[in-house]
């Protein structure tokens, strides 16, 4: 069977047309596994401030075999401590008193096998929240003198621990990203250059969680803000 000129002009430019297109589409696909290589990378800041609001409960027992005896023992108690804390400098709009919780032990169904030697007892506490931290943990230092004036501290207790917070991270969310950002692209830029690769824009990006913690237990006033960002970027040849 023989071919016509115009048929061999056509068959020739259609395989001339599927050699061009499979080359174009190899270089394609060359170029998009290239554009493929990239690295992933962690940025950390860290940083130390001083908490900037204390939450202070200071709570304070009293025993009884009088409801009346003892309801005017934990007011006595209680107008001890405002004072003391008017005197030391706090304001008065940053104490709060709750109402005294007041425990009848013989109308309790569940005891020990012995009777108590006081029938009721008594817990008030009163809240200084203040944004005077070191002011305050100096006052703290000084609460012996509350004991002195017949004043029984629950200090153990749980419920009698401080609190601190920090309240200002949205004025350090800024700085701390930037500079996670950059320590990021530092470990990338190193990678590159140990791969001899050249470090291209980012590919994706993402933002860890801001983490507040205390120092350690001893200093929970001292405060390390935490966060990393994880960044992917493009490598090149």
């Amino acid at each position: 069977m023989r071919l016509t000129l115009p048929a061999a002009i056509l068959g020739a430019a259609l395989i001339l047309a599927f050699v061009f297109g499979a080359n174009s589409i190899g270089n394609a696909l060359l170029e998009t596994r290239a554009m493929e290589r990239s690295v992933t990378v962690k940025g950390l800041s860290e940083r130390e401030y001083i908490a900037d609001t204390v939450i202070w409960p200071i709570q304070f027992t009293s025993a009884s075999n009088d409801v009346n005896e003892i309801y005017q023992d934990i007011e006595a108690s209680k107008s001890k401590v405002v004072a003391f804390l008017l005197l030391k400098g706090v304001n008065a709009e940053e104490i709060s008193t709750s109402s005294p919780n007041i425990v009848d032990k013989s109308a309790q169904r569940y005891g020990g096998s012995g009777p108590a030697p006081f029938r009721y007892t008594a817990t008030q506490t009163i809240t200084v929240y203040s944004s005077k931290v070191e002011a305050i943990r100096e006052i703290m230092s000084s609460l012996s003198e509350l004991g002195k004036q017949g004043i029984v501290l629950n200090g153990d207790d749980y419920q009698s621990q401080p609190e601190y917070m920090f309240t200002r991270l949205n004025e350090i969310k800024p700085e701390m990203i930037e500079e996670a950002t950059i320590k990021a692209r530092e470990v990338a830029q190193k990678f590159a250059e140990d791969s001899q690769s050249e470090l291209g824009k980012i590919k994706r990006a993402s933002q860890g969680q801001f983490t507040i913690g205390s120092r350690d237990r001893h200093n929970p006033h001292l405060k390390t803000i935490r966060v990393v960002s994880t960044i992917e970027y493009y490598l090149s040849d």
